[in-house]
């Protein structure tokens, strides 16, 4: 490797001084992006919580109208099974005092 001239070596050691004085700048640009990047991020969280929230609300709510329904529907169905329990049983009660009744008669 041939020996630099003095005149070559100032140009190099100005080329890097050039560079490192456009390093303050150019750092504060990157800064200036991550600062940018967290307060995006912060936002971009905060409104998934808040739709995870609503989106939890939501399911509750229709957790609790299904719950209901359900509620209703076998609270109706009880009533069912009881009016036809109720029938049911008149109807053995009436055949019971036709038996009775035939009891009676031949003796």
């Amino acid at each position: 490797m041939a020996p630099q001239s003095l005149e070559a070596k100032v140009e190099s050691l100005e080329q890097r001084v050039t560079r490192f004085e456009e390093l303050p700048a150019r750092v504060d640009h990157v800064v200036s992006q991550i600062v940018q990047l967290r307060t995006e991020m912060h936002d971009e969280f905060s409104a998934v919580r808040t739709e995870m929230r609503a989106g939890d609300e939501e399911t509750r709510r229709e957790m609790r109208d299904g719950f209901s329904t359900l509620h209703d529907e076998i609270r109706s169905g009880d009533e069912a099974s009881r009016h036809c329990m109720r029938m049911l049983f008149e109807e053995y009660v009436g055949r019971m005092k036709v038996v009775d009744e035939g009891k009676n008669t031949r003796a």
